[in-house]
């Protein structure tokens, strides 16, 4: 019996890819709805901004120009110009690749994190789980943003410290939802099999419970990118965010809204992109929600 579940074992990831992305798969299933299709392509677009910003912005997005401060949409800048006279068009190319790298980074590191305390909190239980839980309770007790603040302005402004501080207050969220799911699969039959076979309990709670209570954190983590771009673009507006002059743009809207009047563009353009990337980012976490989840599919 042992033998053959170790050798069924590595089919698992095919079987999981063919959930995924075969037919009546997840993907197929979000798609179903036209504003999760265009969601995602709203993503897709952020995400090249990023990758192939080099390529794609038409000027140095840190070579001032004071003599052509404020210039409208033309030919030459597209978005026009802010009051240093820099590109708005290529500062917000530039600035998606501040965001995808926050979100993707911050929450990759929140899970890094959370995943493993909330597995062992819900695979040991007892002191081991009342300890973790207890600590989990009490970071998640300070709100999100002011821990955040507090923590990237005791690290000093930079891209890093944004991610630490955003990956922080993440932390309490995943742990938690990882207990939960776990607490769950861990009474199951195959588990119960498991233990009575006398696997290794880093075996079972790799192998057996992980990948089978992984499913809510695949939502969560999707949707978390979304809160992670806004709190990069919050923690830039308030000037603890990203230093300068390294595009951002929460710190573009930062440095806009003084001149709303002069050149609305300037604070309108990285708002709207603030706006379209995190509603694209939810949007696609609540299909991922409702094609994982049963109970979900049919309305």
């Amino acid at each position: 019996m042992g033998s053959e579940a170790r050798r069924e074992a590595p089919a698992f990831p095919l079987r999981s890819l063919e959930r995924w992305l075969g037919r009546g798969s997840v993907l197929r299933r979000v798609m179903r709805r036209r504003v999760n299709a265009v969601a995602t392509v709203v993503m897709l677009v952020v995400l090249l901004a990023a990758i192939l910003a080099p390529l794609i912005a038409t000027r140095d997005p840190i070579k001032t120009q004071p003599y052509r401060n404020h210039r409208g949409l033309s030919t030459q800048s597209w978005l026009g110009t802010d009051y240093l006279g820099r590109d708005m068009y290529s500062r917000l190319v530039y600035g998606a690749r501040v965001s995808v790298q926050v979100g993707l980074g911050a929450v990759g590191l929140a899970l890094a994190i959370g995943v493993p305390l909330g597995l062992l909190a819900a695979f040991r239980g007892g002191i081991v789980d009342e300890v973790i839980m207890r600590a989990m309770d009490a970071v998640f007790s300070v709100p999100a943003l002011l821990l955040a603040v507090s923590i990237s302005a005791a690290l000093g402004a930079s891209l890093g410290s944004v991610m630490i501080a955003l990956a922080v207050s993440g932390v309490p969220r995943d742990a938690r939802l990882m207990r939960g799911a776990a607490l769950s699969v861990k009474e199951n039959d195959y588990v119960l099999a498991s233990r009575a076979m006398g696997v290794s309990g880093a075996r079972i709670a790799l192998v057996h419970i992980l990948p089978n209570a992984i499913q809510p954190l695949i939502v969560q983590a999707a949707i978390s990118i979304g809160f992670a771009i806004f709190g990069e673009a919050s923690l830039s507006f308030l000037g603890v965010g990203v230093r300068p002059p390294l595009p951002s743009w929460g710190s573009m809207l930062r440095e806009g809204y003084p001149y709303m009047e002069i050149n609305l563009v300037e604070s309108f353009a990285p708002g709207m992109a603030i706006f379209l990337t995190v509603l694209a980012v939810n949007l696609v976490g609540d299909g991922l929600r409702e094609a994982l989840d049963p109970r979900l599919r049919g309305t």
